[in-house]
């Protein structure tokens, strides 16, 4: 039969245009598809042959071959697959993202046979659009196939400008050839020298390393030394397709490492396999340290996404969410609603199904190392309990089941954490409340003033060092029916035994003390939105809280940090009228007409409490100076 020559239609034509200039941001995806191709084809094949007994196809040795040659510039995926007639190659090559394995799919579910079915699931497919990616680095594509039990062949060849003509051959061999003229390399707009065998093997072993079938290449060999034999460039060992027995555990942990690109192992391994009408692998991996730049904007989180084991995206940040970035791992789907360069998943439900099955699982298996590994739990908390309370704030339908293996500090042991469960079940008869304090470091909020009272009547208070804790604790409210309340906020009512005062002795103590509370609010009114006596101090004579319904100084500037203007709050400055300074400076003012020389007393007042809570007084020359003066009156 003599060559035909045929024209794309127009909007083919556009897409081809499309393809080539923009819709892969990667050149060496196209690899990636051809293999895909061949691998689809193969498993035709095999299927195939299942059906049909008299087929006559060799499927003893099924396989894909890349073969270069630096010298005429070209790139040839062989396999040796279904193939292609005549028609076929008009249909599906001459047609841009039309696909066999979907039409061959629908015919297997019309024939009802079982066994074909479920092999059918391994096809990969959209060979239209995944064919065409090759003209990214080629200046001309010559396909040249023939279809198993049919004796006649078929070339196919195009410059990927608009035409592409058609002929038939003889003695061309069972399966597809695909042969790329590749342009010069041109390393500056990433066209790499793709008949490089240290290219191709890098591009197969990220790409397609856990296909089913053997990729093969024969190295060239030097003038007058021996043709060496194929070398296989994928290892075929898709972990998690297989079951836990055959898998060692350092394989799991070479994978890891591959993954993540840390040398150490990794804290725990997780597997899942989701059945049903939507089927998908998932191997997951704990690390056992946490990343440096955990925490800073550009780190690179995700999963790894194939779909029937081709390598779609290296972070797939869709999967998990944000407080889980640390986990690393593979997920392999058997489909889902991709662009047309593979590259960009769509929003698909699929998608949104996969991420909460991950999330759930993941905590399950954090839950059940805090129940029966206290080792392996408390190394995890350690490293990454601080962006795991990231979701009590983001991901509410998950909160009950981050509370439950959370962890934090308390007052009531140097060494052992607990439960928010646990400190309900611990509290005392008539405590309504869940006390907390948030701070830079344990320490600071041991010495902190707010804590006096609580440690004098041996109530437990939780001990929050992370930035992240601020937040939660508003945003989580309360706990098993109590309110979750800070130390530092509001006013604090212990039941009034902390003073061993009654009613009437408060109220008395109170009036004596009015006037001066009143004078100082009015001194320091640029400073304070309130001046009272406090219930929380014991030793110390002041301390300043937020109002019950303020932001904290730190969420403030947290905010602040997120580029977000949030006014500044005034604080409630608390006195301790049991303090010999606070009862000092109220005989002095009720003693004085001119209350002037008291007025730098109350400033000190206030800035030391600014001091102990690790802020800073809003002048601090003016709070040095009124020290010196006051250490000099004393000498």
């Amino acid at each position: 039969m003599a060559t035909e020559t045929f024209e794309f239609q127009v909007e083919a034509r556009q897409l081809l245009q499309l393809m080539i200039h923009s819709v892969y941001s990667n050149k060496d995806v196209f690899l990636r598809e051809l293999i895909s191709n061949a691998s689809d084809a193969l498993d035709k094949l095999r299927l195939a042959a299942l059906r049909d007994d008299g087929l006559g196809a060799d499927t003893s040795d099924l396989h894909i071959t890349i073969e270069a040659d630096q010298e005429a510039r070209t790139l040839t995926v062989r396999d040796n697959g279904i193939g292609m007639s005549y028609d076929e190659v008009g249909k599906l090559i001459g047609t841009i993202a039309n696909s066999g394995t979907a039409q061959f799919l629908q015919e297997l579910k019309e024939a009802k046979e079982a066994k074909d079915a479920a092999g059918a699931e391994g096809l990969i497919g959209q060979f239209g659009v995944g064919f065409y990616s090759g003209f990214m680095v080629a200046d001309e594509m010559t396909l040249v196939t023939r279809r198993a039990g049919e004796a006649q062949g078929t070339r196919w060849s195009s410059r990927g400008e608009g035409t592409y003509t058609l002929e038939s051959v003889e003695d061309a061999p069972q399966g597809t050839s695909v042969t790329l003229h590749l342009k010069p390399a041109d390393p500056e707009n990433q066209l790499h020298d793709y008949t490089s065998p240290w290219t191709i093997r890098q591009i197969v072993k990220r790409y397609s390393d856990f296909i089913t079938w053997p990729i093969r290449m024969t190295p060239e060999s030097g003038e007058g030394e021996e043709t060496p034999g194929p070398e296989t460039l994928n290892s075929m060992k898709a972990l998690w397709a297989r079951s836990r027995d055959e898998v060692s555990d350092d394989e799991y942990h070479e994978l890891y490492k591959h993954v993540s690109h840390d040398w150490r192992e990794p804290l725990e391994t997780v597997r899942l396999q989701a059945e049903g009408t939507f089927e998908y692998q998932a191997l997951l991996f704990l690390p056992a340290h946490a990343p440096h730049d955990l925490f800073t904007q550009g780190y690179r989180r995700g999963l790894q996404l194939y779909v029937k084991r081709v390598l779609i995206m290296d972070d797939c940040e869709a999967l998990l969410p944000p407080y889980l970035r640390f986990v690393k791992g593979v997920v392999d789907a058997q489909d889902l609603s991709l662009n047309v360069s593979r590259e960009i998943l769509q929003q698909d439900r699929h998608i949104r199904m996969i991420q909460r099955r991950l999330t759930k699982k993941v905590l399950a298996t954090v839950k059940d190392l805090k129940a029966n590994d206290t080792e392996k739990y408390t190394a995890f908390w350690r490293e990454f309990g601080a962006v795991l309370k990231e979701g009590l704030v983001t991901d509410p339908d998950n909160r009950d089941a981050l509370l439950a293996v959370a962890s934090f500090a308390s007052t009531r042991s140097d060494d052992e954490p607990t439960t928010l469960q646990q400190y309900v079940e611990r509290m005392e008869d008539g405590q309504d409340a869940v006390y907390y304090m948030t701070g830079e470091s344990r320490q600071s909020i041991e010495n902190s003033p707010h804590m006096e009272a609580f440690r004098a009547k041996g109530i437990e208070v939780l001990l929050l060092t992370d930035p992240v804790d601020e937040v939660w604790a508003e945003a989580i409210g309360e706990f098993d029916g109590k309110p979750l309340r800070s130390v530092a906020k509001g006013e604090i009512d212990l039941g009034g035994q902390n003073d061993g005062q009654g009613d009437a002795e408060r109220e008395k103590r109170d009036e004596e003390y009015a006037d001066l509370l009143g004078w100082m609010k009015e001194r320091l009114g640029e400073e304070v939105k309130d001046v009272r006596l406090s219930s929380r101090l014991t030793v110390s004579p002041a301390c300043v809280v937020s109002d019950a319904h303020d932001l904290t100084p730190a969420l403030e500037s947290m905010y602040r940090a997120m580029g977000q203007e949030v006014p500044t709050a005034k604080r409630i400055l608390e006195l301790n009228p049991e303090h010999r300074l606070v009862r000092g400076l109220n005989k002095a003012y009720r003693e004085r007409d001119d209350h002037t020389d008291l007025a730098p007393t109350a400033e000190l007042l206030h800035d030391l409490a600014v001091l102990a809570e690790g802020g800073r007084p809003t002048d601090p020359g003016r709070f040095v100076k009124l020290v010196a003066e006051r250490l000099e009156a004393d000498l």
